[in-house]
C-alpha cells in the first residue's frame, strides 16, 4: 500500500468509523444517565467500556497507518499512552458520577506546548468541546498562549 493510500485510509477511519464510535459512546452515556434499573445500567456501562476499547483500537490503527506512512517519526509509545489516558480519565469520571456524591465535576488539562489553540475554519474540535460542555450545563475555560494550553471544565453532577 502506498503512503498516500495509507494516509487516505487513516483519514477515512478517523472521519468515519472513529467518529461514529465516539457518537455511539455519547449516546450510550446519555441513556446511562437516565434513571433505570441497576441491571440495565450495569449492562450499558459494560457496553460503553467495550465502545471505548473499540475507539482505542481504531485510533491505534489510524496511528499505525500514519506512522508507517511517515516512518521517520519516533512516536512508538503515543497510541498506548493515549489509550491508557483515555481509560484513566474514563474511570475517574465514572467513579465521580457513581460514587462521589459530588455536586460538580471539574476537569483540568494543561500542556506546555506551543499554545495557539483557537477556533479555526474547517476545524471543529474546540467548538465541539464547548458545545458538549454547554449541553451538560457546564462551563469551559480555555487559556492558550506561548507557554501552552489549559482547559478547565466544570460540569454539574446529576445524581439518580
Amino acid at each position: 500500500m502506498s503512503t498516500s493510500q495509507r494516509v487516505r485510509l487513516a483519514q477515512e477511519l478517523h472521519d468515519g468509523i472513529a467518529q461514529d464510535l465516539v457518537g455511539l459512546g455519547y449516546a450510550l452515556d446519555f441513556i446511562y444517565a437516565k434513571e433505570g434499573n441497576d441491571e440495565l445500567r450495569s449492562d450499558l456501562r459494560n457496553l460503553r467500556l467495550d465502545v471505548i476499547t473499540l475507539i482505542d483500537r481504531v485510533r491505534l490503527e489510524i496511528f499505525e497507518l500514519r506512522n508507517s506512512a511517515h516512518s521517520s517519526e519516533d512516536l512508538d509509545s503515543v497510541p498506548e499512552v493515549r489509550a491508557e489516558l483515555s481509560r484513566i480519565f474514563n474511570e475517574i469520571i465514572e467513579n465521580s458520577i457513581n460514587h462521589s456524591g459530588a455536586s460538580t465535576l471539574e476537569i483540568s488539562v494543561s500542556d506546555n506546548g506551543i499554545g495557539g489553540a483557537y477556533n479555526r475554519a474547517g476545524h471543529h474540535g474546540l467548538q465541539g468541546i464547548a458545545e458538549r460542555t454547554q449541553a451538560l450545563g457546564g462551563d469551559l475555560e480555555l487559556v492558550s498562549n506561548f507557554t501552552g494550553t489549559h482547559f478547565q471544565l466544570s460540569i454539574p453532577m446529576k445524581h439518580t
